[in-house]
């Protein structure tokens, strides 16, 4: 019997108290932080969606590993742990531990990359794009053209096209490509899944070019949902065994240990060639920390080797992506323009169709994260011009390909309850959404502006 109420595969052991706020302090608190969500204060906000990297609820077991931890400098028991649970996931035999997955990445497109050299993936997100342009090399996007489709059923919308890859591979020559980054699930492409057909078609052009192919693993356990899902061979799999084997196609495997291993704070280089292990060795050590702890505690290697067992069980993940499809459908049905299928970590809004009255030009995603915080102290992300935008020569806007919000949804923190609230706020969100003004930049830096930037609203 299939029961409509959404269940939560645990019990709350913990609790954190939240702050409740009324619309005129919302409003005062958006204007001292210049119209930016990343600047308010955690205690001024309600519910938290602005990223789910680093901000999951750890588990009893996990919080008990950390009781054993190893703070040895060189060869702890805890890196140990670490060590066998990375390996046993990805097969790769060089491990590089991190304090999150951009110093990973870093460590790894800084040595491939440079002037001159090409990245391609299904889409670079903002870390990894800035990584790579800092580098001085290019980041070229080759999404499916199904990808742009966001009202269609097709279930792997994150797939990258392998037909584009392999031209631009001739065209730019692949002794010019420093690497190909398959993202899973592709979270700059509105959190679609890859499937399992795509990486293997992937894995085999990247082998006959001699390119370097690289999984980021941030958020795998939900893409083998996916893929468990909607491929038929993978049916009778199990979620780990899924991961391991698209783990098993790739050169290199970066993860976010935030996501999908259930932590506050950790992550990985893997690496199956020892020429580039030595090389991404020297770089950890000068600037993460020496090679078995690189730039985490014995407690955070603890905490990521249990997560990374706890994030595959199967109750889990069916709760996890039911959770976060009954909030993008809830939201579909009262007319809000969601990309669809719904993701696995979150939901993600056309804020361009929503405010259609607000050119992309006013950022009308910043427009909607300002929206949800003051109607419902919602925190959200603009994930559009504001965070991929560049400008032309005459200091004209070229706009991001989409204008999308991110509701990104932590994991094991809010109950469904919770996610009604969000509902409620939605309601409010259309009714009024003819009133709401667009944004200019008053003030950014040259790199992932939208960390840091200020706003101020224009008059309508």
């Amino acid at each position: 019997m299939h029961f409509k109420t959404i269940i939560e595969p645990f019990r709350i052991k913990s609790i954190e108290p939240i702050q409740f706020s009324t619309r005129s302090q919302r409003e005062e608190y958006l204007r001292r932080a210049h119209f930016n969500p990343f600047l308010l204060n955690s205690d001024q906000v309600l519910i938290d969606f602005l990223t789910d990297s680093g901000t999951s609820a750890m588990s009893s077991q996990q919080w008990a590993a950390m009781m054993q931890a190893d703070e040895s400098y060189a060869g702890a028991g805890s890196w140990t742990r670490f060590e066998n649970a990375v390996r046993d996931l990805t097969s790769m035999p060089y491990i590089l531990p991190t304090h999150q997955g951009r110093a990973a990445e870093r460590i790894l497109y800084n040595h491939l990359g440079g002037a001159g050299k090409y990245f391609f993936s299904n889409t670079h997100f903002d870390t990894t794009r800035a990584n790579i342009e800092f580098s001085g090399a290019k980041a070229v996007d080759l999404p499916i053209e199904e990808a742009r489709n966001f009202s269609s059923d097709f279930p792997f919308k994150g797939n990258l096209d392998v037909d584009k890859l392999g031209e631009w591979i001739e065209n730019v020559g692949a002794e010019n490509v420093a690497a190909v980054i398959l993202t899973v699930t592709n979270n700059s492409g509105g959190g679609q899944p890859v499937s399992m057909a795509n990486a293997i078609a992937v894995s085999r052009l990247c082998k006959s070019k001699n390119i370097v192919f690289v999984l980021d693993a941030c958020r795998i356990a939900e893409n083998a949902f996916f893929i468990h899902q909607n491929e038929n061979e993978y049916k009778g799999h199990t979620f780990y065994l899924i991961a391991q084997e698209m783990c098993a196609l790739a050169d290199a495997c970066i993860m976010s240990a935030k996501k999908d291993a259930l932590v506050n704070m950790g992550g990985f280089l893997a690496l199956r060639n020892k020429s580039l292990a030595d090389a991404c060795t020297q770089l950890l050590i000068i600037t993460e920390g020496y090679t078995t702890y690189g730039g985490l505690s014995g407690r955070d290697m603890e905490a990521v080797a249990v997560g990374l067992k706890e994030v595959f069980d199967a109750d889990y993940l069916k709760y996890r992506i039911r959770s976060t499809t009954y909030l993008g459908n809830a939201l579909k049905e009262m007319g809000v323009p969601v990309i669809f299928p719904i993701g696995g970590h979150a939901v993600y809004i056309e804020s361009d169709k929503l405010y259609e009255h607000i050119p992309v030009s006013e950022y009308p995603g910043q427009a909607l994260v300002c929206s949800l915080y003051r109607t419902g102290g919602i925190r959200s992300v603009e994930v559009g011009s504001v965070m991929f935008g560049k400008y032309d020569e005459k200091g004209a806007l070229i706009p991001a390909e989409m204008e999308l919000v991110r509701l990104a949804i932590p994991r094991r923190v809010y109950t469904q309850s919770h996610i009604d609230y969000v509902v409620e706020v939605f309601e409010e969100i259309v009714k009024t959404k003819k009133q709401v003004k667009g944004l200019r930049i008053i003030q950014e830096p040259a790199f992932l502006r939208h960390f840091t930037a200020h706003f101020e609203e224009l008059s309508q």
